[in-house]
């Protein structure tokens, strides 16, 4: 779509708005003068007692019109924080409006278009809101639907929960393990897979040290460590010593809280064993994923998975047999050769199981994700839409409650990834590290250490690839050995 600015330069807020309420275009800077179609003209004018913004798009032959204002003395030139939040704000709502005018209906989540939209009603009622008036603001603010409404302040007071019960010491640790066997045809994560596995060892070796340099500062910080998250790729890509060694060092490095959250994402059921999961268990484990993202066997082939669905519940049975703790099995709404009745099936069988956790995705085609470049035929956004009402219907009456969410770019719908628990199966680390409560020290290829200070948050990452980790190996352990908190 050909944009055209008028006395502001807000960029990034109108892309933003665009790639949500017109997923399939980008934006273009034409120098030509406007006049076209499938073109937006945004201007903002300021007065006296007014300040004006003005969207004037033109799509399919039509023209669309839409003006919002703003009082000039709610753009205090003293303050340019809240100034330019509102002029932004001002803008993207009459955006919106010609949009949803030109579309005939609104996106689920409205005006909305972060990754963490539980933040606004959990800063609303930190600062004294009560959570009908938080509810409320996302209501006539930002236009949120009455589902989505639902769903965020069920997240902001799971998130308020946990944050209430953190000590000011504590902090959660991400470990990267960025193999896999195969790799999916969904993903974009940072991942090797195949030939790569050699540099396992190699790899691990590293990660041992960085671990041993990290524990020594955090010990000398006076840190505690309240919840561990082993993440990738397929941590269970490693061998059963190799993940007992992981845990042992991890136990010995860190000063660990009582009874911390310790998951390890176990995802792919072709990588589970009886003895890995003894491992995970001896060493500290309690909670893993088994991942099925579908129940149908054309669909897992489809996105490119070697194991079929029996082999989910053969290793939802070990999981169980094997004792290894609370189980989250993930589920993705939107995958090819998939329909509303298969992805109920799966959701059925799903909840037969009975895990503790299961997060419902949605699929999001990021750049690096072979679906993508392969321009794959998907379910539609009606599809994914009755996808995501059969399961959140069936979660609620199974028991289930939503703890934490948040969005991508490119997600089908515009919709959300939810994370659901039975009663007293939160998991810690999804909160803090979304909702971004305290500091998460991540160690590993792909990792990005979330300083949080007073509110602000500061990103420090590690190298993306295995081999940019090795050959930088030794500055990284230098810098978590001097790590300042």
């Amino acid at each position: 779509m050909n944009l055209f600015f008028a006395g502001h330069q807000e960029k990034y807020a109108v892309e933003q708005t665009l790639l949500t309420l017109f997923p399939q275009e980008r934006p273009v800077y034409p120098d030509t003068p406007p006049g076209g179609d499938n073109e937006l003209v945004l201007s903002f004018s300021r007065g006296s007692q007014w300040c004006t913004a003005r969207a004037v798009l033109r799509r399919g032959g039509k023209t669309y019109v839409r003006q919002c204002r703003v009082a000039a003395a709610e753009l205090p030139a003293e303050d340019p924080v809240v100034s330019t939040r509102l002029t932004r704000r001002t803008l993207q709502r009459a955006f919106y409006l010609a949009a949803v005018d030109c579309l005939g209906t609104e996106p689920p989540w409205g005006m909305l278009s972060g990754v963490r939209p539980v933040k606004l009603p959990t800063r609303a009622m930190e600062a004294g809101a009560s959570p009908r008036q938080a509810e409320a603001m996302l209501r006539d603010q930002y236009r949120v639907s009455p589902l989505r409404r639902q769903l965020a302040m069920d997240c902001a007071q799971a998130s308020l929960a946990v944050k209430r019960d953190l000590k000011p010491q504590e902090i959660s640790l991400y470990v990267g393990i960025p193999f896999c066997p195969t790799r999916c045809a969904y993903c974009s994560f940072i991942s090797a897979s195949g030939s790569a596995n050699r540099l396992i060892p190699d790899y691990l070796d590293a990660l041992l040290a960085e671990i041993d340099a990290a524990g020594a500062a955090a010990r000398r910080a006076g840190k505690t460590v309240r919840s561990v998250y082993l993440g990738g790729g397929t941590p269970t890509t490693l061998e059963a010593p190799q993940l007992a060694e992981l845990l042992d060092r991890l136990r010995r490095a860190f000063q660990l809280a009582p009874g911390t959250e310790c998951t390890v994402e176990a995802g792919r059921p072709d990588t589970i064993t009886r003895e890995k999961l003894i491992a995970i268990r001896e060493g500290g484990g309690n909670r893993i994923s088994v991942n099925p993202q579908t129940m149908s066997d054309p669909v897992l082939a489809a996105i490119g998975r070697s194991h079929r669905a029996q082999d989910i519940r053969r290793a939802y049975a070990l999981a169980r047999e094997t004792g290894v703790g609370a189980v989250n099995m993930d589920l993705i709404a939107g995958l090819p050769a998939d329909t509303p009745a298969g992805f109920r099936r799966t959701v059925e069988e799903v909840l037969a199981m009975a895990p503790e956790n299961i997060t419902v995705h949605t699929l999001a085609l990021k750049k690096g994700a072979r679906l993508r470049q392969e321009e794959t035929t998907l379910p539609s956004g009606t599809d994914v839409a009755a996808m995501l009402d059969f399961a959140w219907a069936a979660l609620r009456q199974a028991g289930y409650l939503p703890y934490y969410l948040y969005r991508q770019k490119f997600m089908s719908g515009s919709f959300e990834n939810v994370g659901w628990c039975k009663p007293g199966f939160v998991n810690v680390y999804n909160i803090c590290m979304m909702e971004e409560l305290h500091t998460v020290l991540s160690l590993g290829a792909g990792g990005v250490t979330k300083l949080v200070e007073g509110g602000v948050v500061r990103r420090l990452a590690n190298p993306k690839y295995p081999q940019e980790y090795l050959r930088n190996m030794g500055a990284i352990q230098a810098e978590k050995a001097a790590f300042s908190w």
